[in-house]
């Protein structure tokens, strides 16, 4: 048997042995680095650590080489399959399952080249990693669900006396009792142009998705709640010691999250309450933060950061109940304006503009590049449908609003 065989051999025995002992991706880690001779790391599948076993060195090296992003992410997609590293390679492995990946097997060797009895040693191991991350993903399965059922309930307001829900909370490691902004964060749909998925990959998202955020505020402050609630992650964020500096921080929560969108990562939505100073103000804050997601989406088309002070009068659009009143609203108001068609789009956006320039004729001229005497003619015809709106000011704020309303019944 060559040397080569033998190592594989022995580190078949080892793996089978710690596989049976129970042995977590740490353990695995280091002993494939030390009868190897190499740095390993697991990831998700798109480069979020979750165990291994590297040296100081070694980080720098990958740091050094771009492979590191600055949240600490390991960049996957700059290694598939493998790519030189000082005087050896970085390789990347799949973790396998049934369906989709489960994560990633990163290899370090800087100072000399893998060789096939290697490489067939790491896919060996990862198959081992595979049945690790199984048995962790059913665990956090059933500890996500606890976890996301009590934060529901805070959150619906069904979950009983305060004191008993903070007391609770800290059982699980969480902080209720401070102020806090409650962060809403859903992926955003699969655009119309992008080839669609299967439930399994949508649910492989969601699920990396939820991850990050776990782990991103987890890295800040242990006692941040963060749950998934199967189409989206909300967080109860805490204010910093100074309040001004919470806008910053929000965004760099995001900004972390987000990263550099490599590694296949989806694009997403946030929403952000107003502070709710008690736990008794939470229910509204997560209503708050979900109307300032879905208002924002409504608006940017995706991957938007909106609080909800910053939502002007669709805040109080958003408020009715029944969104048959609103768009009932927006046809009386608007008339034929309010069809999807090109010729009642392009009239909107004149209407608009006259509205912004408070009926500068000349002004909304330029800026739509008419002539004054063709924005005369349109300024007819538009109260023709919707009356004597440049006389009535009465007329124009229902009109205002209107135009509002529909932005997010589009």
């Amino acid at each position: 048997m060559t040397e080569q065989a033998a190592r594989a051999d022995a580190l078949h025995t080892t793996l089978s042995k710690l596989v049976l002992s129970g042995a977590d991706v740490d353990r695995i880690g280091s002993e494939v680095s030390r009868m190897l001779g190499i740095g390993i790391v697991v990831t998700s599948t798109d480069g979020r650590e979750r165990g291994g076993a590297l040296t100081d060195e070694q980080r720098e090296g990958l740091a050094e080489q771009g492979l590191v992003d600055e949240t600490g992410r390991l960049r996957v997609e700059r290694i598939s399959p493998s790519c030189p590293h000082r005087d050896g390679e970085v390789r990347v492995l799949s973790v396998p399952s049934g369906g989709p990946d489960l994560a990633r097997l990163i290899c370090i060797s800087p100072d000399h080249e893998l060789e096939v009895a290697d490489i067939q040693a790491l896919e060996r191991t990862a198959i081992v990693v595979a049945l690790l991350v199984t048995r962790q993903r059913a665990v956090a399965l059933v500890e996500n669900k606890y976890r996301g059922d009590f934060l529901r309930d805070v959150f619906l307001g069904r979950g009983g006396d305060a004191a008993v829900l903070v007391e609770h909370a800290h059982t699980v490691g969480w902080e209720l009792d401070r102020p806090a902004v409650v962060i809403s964060a859903e992926l955003d749909p699969i655009p119309a142009g992008e080839e669609p998925v299967d439930a399994p990959t949508q649910g492989l998202w969601q699920e990396r998705f939820a991850a990050a955020w776990g782990q991103v505020c987890e890295s800040r402050d242990p006692s941040i709640p963060t749950a998934d609630f199967f189409t989206e992650v909300v967080t109860l964020f805490p204010v910093p010691e100074k309040p001004e500096d919470l806008h910053a921080a929000v965004k760099s929560v995001v900004a972390a999250v987000a990263g550099d969108r490599g590694g296949g990562r989806r694009p997403f939505s946030v929403g952000v309450s107003r502070v709710a100073a008690r736990v008794e103000d939470l229910p509204a804050a997560y209503a708050q933060a979900r109307r300032a997601n879905r208002v924002g989406r409504r608006l940017s088309g995706g991957t938007a950061t909106t609080w909800f002070d910053d939502l002007g009068i669709h805040r109080l659009i958003a408020l009715v109940p029944d969104p048959g009143e609103v768009e009932s609203f927006v046809s009386d108001v608007l008339g034929p304006l309010a069809e999807d068609t090109t010729e009642a789009a392009d009239l909107r956006t004149t209407l608009r503009v006259l509205l912004d320039t408070n009926l500068n004729v000349a002004e909304a001229a330029r800026q739509q590049f008419f002539h004054y005497n063709t924005l005369r003619y349109r300024i007819t015809k538009l109260e023709g449908v919707l009356g004597a709106f440049t006389t009535d000011p009465a007329l124009r704020l229902d009109i205002a609003v209107a135009l509002r309303a529909l932005e997010l019944t589009d």
